[in-house]
Order: structure tokens, then C-alpha cells, then sequence
């Protein structure tokens, strides 16, 4: 039998527009309101998942840019997460919740007074996802955008700062002693006085310390300084990075390190790669899908485009598809990381854009390693590879549709329980020990 692996879902179009543009969007579910969200949380923990993860864009970026993010729905409307989050704390007992959040939205006391209350009202199933994106801070009155290492430092400085904070109640100060008719005692709590490049605020926190571990910290980014902060902060790592062996085992190794080097063991932070498969009922269907996308034609070029566009904040549908990208074409505000992910191997200068956007269209087979089309059982099979190689876990990267949860999960759960993979019980303390339970 396998050794068990931690699984969550990536909410990757945030508390947005479920199903626009889907056939889906016909089950007449209302994103606005809160039971469809409900309805898949409670799916995902009878799976035995251990968390979701949900994904946030304060900013509909430039004045210049706005249409193009929301003409399809692909960068907002969003929703505030975070508000989110209690409903589905009522909907389960057992799933982890981790809003995104953004260093330059909370200021550290408020940010720890929210935190921990919601940590107590959840039965301690709270997680954060840490984000260190800038281009919002205008919208929150911050200090002029920030550069990629800043942002990180100020980001740290911020979860220092809240954690100092929640611990600010040392050992004894919660008395809770009936005869005496004493609640706490006021001796036992710090006063925090904090005094840093990017904050100033004082305690102690006026919220009850933890019975059973602080939120859990989720961190995604691949760069140096973002593995640097994984490896002193998070207790998971959302990982983006090729899924072959050597590829696995060097990203893993680069998070054990960074949490050595800061005093921790490589236990404490698990490494969840994130997935999107595409789950089919035969390995001839698979091989239909894959063979059909070798040659797309405009419409499937234009429809990448318009998806490309919205995080590029740049028009690649107006663009002619037998030319290179314009040179100058993106605005320095820009992305580097996301114009990498659109141009890929190939050279922009030389490139005509047809072949760049058919590169994004390419589909490949879970058998054979070349990509996530499959059926169930090639999937869970590529998990337990994984798992040989060390893996923590997955993250399965979609929207939160109830029929994207069920086309995903209903056959590929029992393969997964029945060869061990997948949890049937959960610790029941929180989700900082169903992470440490294996």
C-alpha cells in the first residue's frame, strides 16, 4: 500500500464568476451568494481533503487595462475571500480554509485580531495564503509599489509582527479560574512594542492565544527569495515546477534547505504541487483530446489569447497571429514572470505568436509524462509516483463549481482511498495536525 499524501484545491479563479462561459453556468448557481461554495466544501471534505486554498486579486490593475480583465471574467469581479471564509467554516467540521491575503490590505494588529478570532470561531482549521503582490498597494493608501525582494521583507516583517502578537499572552496568563473569580493575569502579557521599516504598532492582542497552533501559513512563488520564505514561514508551499523526477526532487530539496538554514526541519513546511488535469472516461478519449491539439485552430488560438490577456494587461487579441510580439509591447508594470509563462522556449523577437499561443493549446498524456490528460487510475498512478519520490501532496488547481468538483473527484477518490493515498479520517485539531498527521 502507498504512503498517504495531503491533497487541497487551489480555487484558482478566486470568489469570482463561477461557470461564466461554461455550460456549467446553466445550473443557475449564484456566485454572489454562498452556497455553491458550501456545496463543493462539504464534497471536498467527505474526499478527505485537507484544505482549500482560495485565490485573490484585490486590483483590477490600470485604468487602461480594466476591460480587458473583466470583458471575460478572467481577472474580476472578486470578492473579498476572507469574508468568505465563515461560511464555509459552517458548512464542515473538519477542511481547512486559507484565504489569500495581502500584506498591503491589513495593517499587523488588525490583521492578528481578524486572524485569531476566526481561528477560534473555525475550531482552528484558519490557514492564510501569504501573497506579496504590490500592484494593489495604491488602493490601501501603501508606499509606492514595492520591488520583488521588498515585497518579501515587508511580507515578513508583517507575519513577524502578527505572530508576535498572538503571542503575546505568555504561558499563564489565561487563568480562567472560577473560585478566584480571575480571568487572566495582566502580569503575564507583553506589551509588543514594534517599530519597523514598514510598520509601527504596539500590544498586547486583545484575543485569546491558541489551544491548538496558530493558522497555518501557505506560500507560493518560486523565486529565491520566495523559497526563502517558504523555508522560514510556511507550513505549505504551493509549488508550480515540472513534475519529473529530478525536477521534483531538486524544488523539494530547495524548501528542505531553505528551513535548515532558518532553524527549522523540512517536515515543518509540505510541499503541495499544484495540478490541472483533465480527467477523461478512456485512454482512447485521452488520445483523441491530445491528437486534436497539435493543430487548433484561430478560435482556440483567439480564446488562449483573450485568457493570456487579462494577466498580461495587454490586448493580444488585436495582435496579428502571423507576426512576432511588437517590441515594447508590454508596459513595465508587467509581469516578467507571466510574459515568461506566455513566450516560453521560444524567441519573442522571432517568434510569430500563432506558435506561441499553439504551444499554450498543446495537450498531454498523464501516461506517458508529457501532460495531464488521463483517465482516473493514469492519474492516481502519476500520484503515487510522486509519492515514491518524497512528495507531500497535490493540489488540484480549478474553480469550485460543483461540477467541476464532482467531474474531478468522483472516480479518482475511491482509486486514490483504496491504494492508501488519500485520508478516510481526519486528526479533528485543527488544521495544523491533520497537516502534521503524516
Amino acid at each position: 500500500m502507498s504512503r498517504p499524501q495531503h491533497f487541497g484545491w487551489f480555487l484558482a479563479r478566486g470568489f469570482g464568476p463561477h461557470g461564466w462561459g461554461l455550460p456549467s453556468l446553466d445550473w443557475d448557481y449564484d456566485w454572489t451568494a454562498p452556497q455553491l461554495y458550501q456545496e463543493s466544501a462539504r464534497t471536498l471534505e467527505q474526499a478527505g481533503f485537507d484544505l482549500l486554498i482560495i485565490e485573490d486579486a484585490p486590483s483590477l490593475g490600470s485604468a487602461e487595462t480594466i476591460d480587458l480583465r473583466v470583458r471575460h471574467a478572467f481577472g474580476g469581479p472578486k470578492h473579498d475571500p476572507f469574508v468568505l471564509a465563515p461560511y464555509l467554516f459552517a458548512a464542515t467540521q473538519h477542511l481547512g480554509v486559507v484565504p489569500t491575503v495581502n500584506p498591503a490590505a491589513y495593517l499587523p494588529y488588525t490583521a492578528a485580531r481578524q486572524f485569531a478570532s476566526l481561528q477560534h470561531l473555525s475550531g482552528h482549521r484558519l490557514g492564510l495564503n501569504v501573497v506579496t503582490d504590490t500592484g494593489s498597494a495604491r488602493h490601501f493608501g501603501a508606499d509606492a509599489r514595492l520591488g520583488h525582494d521588498a515585497a518579501y521583507d515587508r511580507a515578513e516583517e508583517w507575519l513577524d509582527g502578527i505572530r508576535s502578537l498572538w503571542r503575546s499572552w505568555d504561558e499563564g496568563a489565561l487563568v480562567l479560574d472560577r473560585a478566584d473569580d480571575r480571568y487572566a493575569d495582566g502580569t503575564r502579557m507583553r506589551a509588543v512594542r514594534h517599530r519597523g521599516e514598514h510598520f509601527d504598532f504596539d500590544g498586547p492582542l486583545n484575543a485569546l492565544p491558541f489551544t491548538d497552533g496558530e493558522p497555518a501559513i501557505v506560500s507560493p512563488g518560486g523565486s529565491e527569495r520566495g523559497l526563502a520564505f517558504a523555508g522560514a514561514h510556511s507550513d505549505v508551499q504551493l509549488a508550480l515546477a515540472p513534475l519529473d523526477e529530478a525536477s521534483v526532487r531538486a524544488y523539494r530539496d530547495s524548501i528542505h534547505r531553505a528551513a535548515r538554514e532558518r532553524g527549522r526541519t523540512p517536515s515543518d513546511v509540505k510541499v503541495l504541487f499544484a495540478i490541472q488535469p483533465v480527467l477523461v472516461s478512456s485512454p482512447e478519449e485521452a488520445d483523441r483530446l491530445v491528437a486534436a491539439s497539435r493543430t487548433p485552430d484561430d478560435s482556440a488560438l483567439r480564446a488562449i489569447a483573450r485568457r493570456q490577456s487579462s494577466d498580461l494587461e495587454t490586448d493580444l487579441t488585436v495582435l496579428d497571429l502571423d507576426r512576432p510580439l511588437p517590441e515594447g509591447l508590454f508596459a513595465p508594470h508587467v509581469s516578467h514572470g507571466s510574459i515568461r509563462r506566455l513566450v516560453g522556449d521560444h524567441d519573442a523577437r522571432e517568434t510569430p505568436l500563432r506558435e506561441i499561443l499553439a504551444a499554450h493549446a498543446r495537450l498531454g498524456r498523464i501516461s506517458d509524462g508529457t501532460g495531464w490528460v488521463g483517465t482516473a487510475g493514469e492519474l492516481a498512478d502519476r500520484i503515487e509516483q510522486l509519492g515514491d519520490w518524497g512528495n507531500d501532496g497535490i493540489l488540484l488547481w480549478g474553480d469550485l463549481h460543483p461540477v467541476t468538483v464532482h467531474r474531478m473527484l468522483d472516480e479518482l477518490v475511491p482509486i486514490l482511498r483504496r491504494r492508501g493515498v488519500l485520508r478516510r479520517e481526519y486528526d479533528g485539531a485543527g488544521l495544523g495536525a491533520n497537516l502534521r498527521s503524516f
